[in-house]
């Protein structure tokens, strides 16, 4: 014999204790009176424990049924669910999205939030690599910032999201440098999400600095803690990453970042749906959107 209840079972203790009758539920469950006592004895009996005191007034449930007639309503309104959540799952598209892996725990999040039953699966790699898939039709979109500095496939196209800027995290007992040259002699972790990594460095290195490469911008921030130095990385993820104590400035130097949706043509409405609330949600600044063809 199966030690799990059927649903018959949990059905007929939920109905018992909703009427506090065994008569009124054998009726709902279209079942006598006799078959459904019959029943609800054989369970009490698997069950090992009483789950009804009855008597002519009626069933009141022991300490057991009332446990037992809550998990069952629990179980048996998952089960209503079942058919409902099998067709929208039907009905949902799965898409291939890739980004950056400093993005990822920010931008994954809110794609679920706002593209609803859509499935998205995750891929994390460099932005040009990420954009070749796309044209290949291997990847649905990807969220780069390297659009606007490579030759894009001709099957796909970009659409500006959001703009950043390039910030100084001191940590605490940190200090920068007055005047001019506030790296001077220090050791600075950089990180940036665009092909302008060696020009920051050498910009950095023209302003005194000694600066050290991380691979994300979590990073960065772990490494500048560490060693007590100033990170040179995008402002939006340095205030995702930030913690208390930790001062954010503007950089001593340019350097304007735009992260692009890029898409295969014609774009998912799907993903062009996502344009407007996305900046928002990632912490930066809405860019001029262009919509994708």
């Amino acid at each position: 014999m199966s030690s799990f209840p059927s649903v018959e079972d949990l059905r007929l203790v939920e109905a018992i204790a909703r009427h506090g009758s065994v008569g009124a539920a054998g009726r709902e469950l279209l079942i006598s009176q006799p078959a459904a006592s019959n029943r609800l004895a054989a369970l009490e009996w698997r069950v090992g424990e009483r789950l009804f005191d009855r008597d002519t007034t009626g069933a009141r449930p022991t300490p057991a049924g009332r446990a037992l007639g809550a998990e069952a309503a629990h179980v048996l309104d998952h089960l209503a669910q079942i058919f409902d959540r099998t067709r929208s799952a039907a009905r949902a598209r799965t898409f291939n999205v890739g980004t950056f892996s400093s993005l990822a725990p920010l931008l994954f999040p809110a794609l679920e939030e706002l593209m609803g039953d859509s499935i998205v699966n995750q891929v994390t790699d460099h932005g040009d690599r990420l954009v070749e898939w796309v044209g290949e039709g291997s990847l649905d979109a990807a969220f780069v910032a390297v659009a606007n500095q490579m030759r894009l496939p001709a099957t796909v196209s970009a659409a500006p999201v959001a703009t950043d800027q390039l910030a100084v995290l001191t940590p605490p007992a940190t200090s920068l440098n007055p005047g001019r040259r506030p790296f001077a002699d220090l050791d600075v972790v950089a990180y940036t999400y665009d092909m302008s990594a060696d020009t920051l460095h050498q910009r950095l290195s023209s302003l005194g600095a000694r600066p050290r490469t991380a691979a994300t911008a979590e990073t960065a921030i772990r490494l500048a803690r560490l060693l007590g130095c100033p990170a040179v990385l995008p402002r939006g993820l340095g205030l995702t990453y930030a913690q208390e104590g930790d001062l954010m400035s503007a950089a001593p130097l340019s350097g304007r970042l735009t992260l692009f949706m890029v898409t295969r043509r014609p774009a998912p409405h799907e993903f062009a749906a996502v344009l407007s609330p996305l900046p928002r949600r990632l912490g930066l600044q809405p860019a001029p959107v262009t919509r994708p063809d």
